[in-house]
């Protein structure tokens, strides 16, 4: 790879929420110069990591009704049995739910993971526990989606952590959403909980990395098969 391929890695388009703070921090890094001038590498290291945190790449997403991709980047902490959030009104039984958990260094941009209808988006005030404990998932303030895919409703939910304190989702509901589609983000570590539908088989393990929108987190019946892809 040469060192022009290795700069266009690593740098990457900025999701326009992340400029503000950026701004901030260019502002901040500034001030401690005038302070204390060895501050002004501090203030710059941080600087650098705001506009890591709010990169947003392009990525390689799968066309396939059959599978389920994965909404956020991170590591896969819980997959198994759970009640969905009881906003949604999706009943008392459990269903299979895979958490991918992000830290500040992980991409914070959310992708939708199968396409269809949002039927139904909830915010629910809460807690600000560290987002990879398991009752995160019904203590913290969340976000979650209600969607009617091919296979029936899936539900995607933000979940705050621990340094997380912002919730988006542009998203809005009866808006048609595709597969690997942006919907929302969060500041700044959390985790995504995908809750689905009884017919899907799970395909990843806990400890396994994920990547939004290129990840196959769960597939249904026999989806061993080449799939088109599209850029987003």
């Amino acid at each position: 790879m040469s060192l022009i391929d290795s700069v266009k890695k690593v740098m990457v388009p900025i999701h326009p929420e992340g400029w503000k703070f950026i701004s901030l921090f260019v502002i901040g890094t500034i001030i401690l110069s005038w302070i204390w001038e060895p501050l002004f590498f501090v203030g710059l290291v941080l600087t650098a990591w705001c506009a890591y945190f709010f990169r947003d790449p392009e990525r390689t997403i799968p066309l396939d009704d059959d599978i389920v991709i994965s909404p956020a980047d991170g590591v896969v902490s819980a997959v198994g049995p759970a009640l969905p959030p009881a906003e949604l009104e999706l009943g008392d039984a459990e269903r299979t739910r895979i958490s991918v958990f992000m830290n500040v260094f992980s991409v914070h941009v959310n992708r939708a993971p199968v396409r269809g209808t949002i039927s139904s988006i909830v915010h629910k005030p809460g807690l600000f526990l560290n987002a990879d404990l398991d009752k995160a998932s019904m203590d913290n303030e969340r976000n979650s989606l209600l969607i009617d895919s091919p296979h029936g409703p899936l539900a995607t939910v933000q979940v705050a952590g621990l340094i997380a304190r912002r919730i988006l989702c542009w998203s809005e509901e009866d808006d048609e959403i595709a597969a690997g589609d942006r919907f929302g983000l969060i500041r700044f570590g959390s985790r995504v909980d995908v809750y689905l539908p009884d017919s899907a088989v799970p395909q990843v393990a806990v400890g396994q990395n994920a990547i939004a929108g290129e990840t196959i987190l769960a597939a249904y019946g026999k989806s061993a098969k080449s799939r088109a892809v599209r850029k987003a």
